[in-house]
């Protein structure tokens, strides 16, 4: 490894520098971050750029592949909306940093704070005496027309009279080398995850690198966001039930928030987790509703509540902006603090902070003119071509308008547009000037950047992160920075001048922590989502064996003497009888199984199975995660070839198979048997009864002592092997419905899975005042009789006769019966509705 290059020795060691530098393509007219405009480096990239060069062609591209491969194996993903692949897009980070040296981070910091003491003072005076609008200093028409501006939360008394407690800035380098302000983020900022995530690809990508350069830590940043949290607590403050509110699996930073969840140790929950009660905010959780203390929020301001706000939501909390006022929970960000991200506040910060702290402004924002005054609307509407058009108020995915790339009548179109409305409009000077290295494919190119930096309440004053998401343009001409828009992000590197102590989450070694061998209590929808996971993981592993059997006995040469049992194979794969016959039969088969479309049988089932663990990602391992999204590329990513339809269907059936066992196996070896795993396993086994139940209804029944139906019986249940040590090859329907239905030493039989079912519901916790507390396990207790008092020589004599009825019967009610316990489960811990009954003449309420 080389040291640090000193000024003196510039000339002799700019040797080391010509492999990394001289593939820099730097033929941008603007200031770079890495290179001088003689192509010389600047002295803080020289020690990265050294160590770089130290390394070996191959060496930087297994590191850099290293890069991609923790991206997906982590799962990073970033939600395009309209993208094909938008729900599943990974992550895009860019393998070289950005470097800030800590003196000029310094500076920006200081303004960060003052900045942030200043949004949060202004959103106090908004939402109180509004001295700012009165006194004149502030346009009313930037608050009262301002959608952003929510009137059911003005005179609300906050924990702390705080109102911002993460807040975000987008910085942009302008070619004076001056960091100024793009945007205020202050609604529900994002990104600080992803940040996060960036750090720790490029820390392991480049271990010697990150210490040698003496990259200063993230974790001091969250560490202080916590501690702010905790203090929100309006009760139970040494303890506080801490919830991160998310819209749900279908936002853009879904991801951020599972991984954000399970780093600072918090509860991922969605609205419908959430319930209000006599003011107060519950979660649903197994054991009863548990009370919230304080919620970090990523739902938008007007979704948060929809009795009070936007009525049409479904992501927010009925009743909570009622438990906010009335000091029951904490809110972070406080609701309403979007009504500054809009732009239109920019040019009236320096006075905003003269007149609210008595300072002049340390870090200003981009040039900014807001179209509401007459003067400035015509010197706007002159320059149009050299600015920027933007909404004032807050948007939701409105691009800003580039005046240099509209056609003159585009311009004109714009003018009467501004003119109609000027008080909703801002333009701003065009920025981003300054460019960074990236590397796009192998090569070295530069981008123009853009860094979200991040600050957390902390005391009376902020905290900032040391680094920060940065993005990148697409290409060099592009002048939007987004990752919607197919940009990149990167690592921010702050330079520390000297080592840098680590520092992490964890509680330090000397101090003792209690034993503790439970775990949380389960919240209702995380253990309604882990059963119908366990239910679809089964239900693929289901239709993926009897395909297989069906269609491994279609391509048997010798399948046109079986073609009865092959055609009862098929059609119980599917609720809709097959129709087709002979060498049509495989063809539709395949296509009513694999078609092009989410909806047929097992490419649906798989989708679910995705869904669901997309939901659950701050709760499954990363590892179980991967076996299912690996699952679900394999099935998503099937063509079914026209002309040779099962051509790799058979190999894909193996591998499904294959991969379900896989995750399985790594639940029951991994997860601890707590609530989580109970409801996983519960779900498999009810979806097993159910299969065996149907599949021996639409089989066995009918067999008619068919040997090469009951073989196949026997292979699809996974049964033969046991099958063979007891009967040899001697098939009798009554010894096989008695191995599959009655034999709790199977663990593929119906009694097997109906005593695992028992001892999950028996350690379950039960609400006393619910009416119906033992339903489920009644239900149970019919299923479980009536397949120990069947008689199965009886039942399985030939067809036709009143023991074949009996025996269908008897299968037909068992589906009847699981259908009543999944239900009487879902009832029991799903659902939080109060339900009402009458005890002796009076009315009683009670929470189930």
């Amino acid at each position: 490894m080389q040291g640090p290059i000193s000024p003196g020795s510039m000339k002799q060691d700019e040797a080391l520098h010509r492999a990394f530098a001289d593939q820099y393509e730097l033929d941008s007219p603007f200031p770079d971050e890495m290179m001088q405009p003689d192509r010389s480096l600047r002295p803080h990239w020289q020690e990265f750029v050294s160590i770089l060069d130290a390394l070996k062609p191959e060496e930087f591209r297994q590191r850099r592949d290293l890069a991609r491969r923790l991206i997906h194996q982590n799962g990073v993903t970033h939600n395009v909306y309209g993208d094909p692949d938008g729900m599943d897009r990974p992550w895009s980070m860019d393998f070289i940093p950005l470097l800030i040296p800590a003196k000029q981070w310094d500076v920006v910091c200081e303004g960060l704070v003052q900045r942030a003491l200043l949004l949060d003072r202004l959103l106090a005076d908004l939402y109180g005496p509004a001295e700012t609008v009165f006194s004149g200093i502030l346009p009313p028409e930037l608050l009262w027309a301002n959608p952003g501006f929510l009137r059911s939360c003005h005179g609300i008394r906050l924990p702390q009279n705080r109102w911002l407690h993460l807040y975000a800035a987008d910085l942009a380098r302008t070619e004076d080398g001056r960091y100024e302000v793009l945007s205020d983020r202050t609604q529900a900022p994002s990104g600080t995850g992803y940040s996060l995530e960036n750090r720790i690809v490029t820390s392991r990508a480049l271990p010697a690198v990150f210490r040698q350069c003496n990259v200063q830590r993230l974790a001091p940043f969250f560490i202080s966001l916590r501690e702010t949290l905790a203090e929100l607590a309006p009760a139970n403050n040494q303890n506080p039930r801490i919830v991160l509110l998310t819209p749900g699996p279908y936002n853009e930073t879904y991801f951020e928030h599972s991984f954000l969840a399970r780093y600072l140790g918090y509860t991922l929950v969605q609205g419908n987790d959430l319930t209000v009660r006599d003011t107060i905010v519950y979660m649903k959780a197994l054991g009863g509703l548990q009370r919230v203390d304080v919620i970090l929020r990523r739902v938008d301001d007007n979704f948060c509540d929809p009795l009070e706000l936007y009525p049409g939501s479904y992501l927010g909390v009925p009743g909570l902006l009622q438990a906010v006022r009335r000091g029951n929970v904490a809110v972070a960000n406080a609701i309403g603090c979007g009504v500054l991200q809009g732009p239109g506040f920019l040019p009236f910060l320096p006075a905003l902070c003269r007149f609210l702290l008595g300072e002049e402004l340390k870090l200003h924002s981009v040039h900014t003119w807001w179209c509401g005054h007459a003067d400035i609307l015509e010197y706007v509407i002159q320059h149009l071509q050299e600015l920027v058009v933007k909404s004032a108020y807050p948007t939701q995915g409105e691009d800003p308008i580039f005046g240099q790339t509209l056609t003159q009548e585009e311009l004109f179109a714009l003018e009467r547009k501004i003119r109609a409305r000027p008080a909703r409009y801002v333009a701003q000077k065009q920025v981003m000037s300054c460019t960074t290295p990236a590397l796009v494919g192998e090569q070295l190119q530069p981008r123009r950047f853009v860094v979200r930096s991040y600050l957390s309440a902390y005391g009376n004053s902020y905290t900032v992160m040391n680094g920060g998401l940065t993005r990148i343009t697409q290409s060099n001409e592009s002048l939007v920075v987004s990752l919607q828009k197919g940009g990149r992000s990167k690592d921010t590197w702050i330079l520390s001048d000297s080592p840098v102590s680590p520092v992490t989450l964890l509680p330090p070694s000397t101090q003792p922590i209690a034993l503790s061998r439970g775990g949380s209590d389960l919240p209702s929808r995380l253990a309604e989502d882990l059963f119908w996971l366990g239910r679809y993981a089964e239900r693929t592993d289901s239709q993926a064996r009897l395909a297989r059997g069906a269609l491994v006995r279609m391509s048997d040469q010798s399948g046109i003497e079986n073609s009865q049992a092959i055609e009862t194979l098929a059609s119980a794969c599917r609720a809709k009888p097959i129709l087709a016959h002979g060498t049509e039969l495989e063809r539709e088969f395949i296509d009513r199984l694999l078609g092009n479309v989410k909806e047929v049988e097992l490419r649906g089932t798989v989708s679910n199975v995705h869904r669901l663990a997309r939901v659950l990602r701050d709760t499954i391992s990363n590892d179980a995660w991967r076996i299912l999204n690996e699952l679900y590329r394999a099935v998503s990513g099937f063509k079914v070839a026209p002309t040779l339809p099962s051509a790799g269907v058979l190999e894909l059936l193996d591998n499904l198979i294959v991969t379900i066992a896989a995750f399985v196996g790594l639940a029951t070896d991994s997860m601890t048997r707590g609530q989580a795993w109970r409801f996983l396993d519960m779900g498999r086994r009810i979806e097993r009864v159910s299969f065996i139940s149907k599949f021996l209804q639409d089989t066995l029944v009918n067999s008619g002592g068919d040997p090469v139906l009951l073989e196949a019986i026997l292979e699809i249940s996974d049964s033969s092997l046991t099958y063979r040590r007891r009967y040899l090859t001697h098939l009798e329907s009554h010894a096989i419905a008695d191995l599959l239905l009655a034999d709790e030493t199977n663990p593929r039989s119906l009694a097997f899975q109906l005593s695992l079912i028992d001892q999950h519901l028996a350690a379950l916790p039960r609400d006393i005042s619910h009416p119906d507390r033992n339903y489920d396990q009644r239900v149970l207790l019919k299923m479980r009789s009536s397949i120990q008092l069947a008689d199965f020589i009886e039942l399985c004599s030939l067809p036709g006769d009143e023991s074949h009825d009996k025996f269908d019967a008897l299968l037909s009610g068992i589906l009847s019966q699981v259908d009543e316990l999944s239900e009487a489960v879902a009832q029991l811990y799903f659902s939080h509705a109060v339900v009402s009954r009458e005890i002796g003449g009076l009315r009683e309420e009670s929470d189930s």
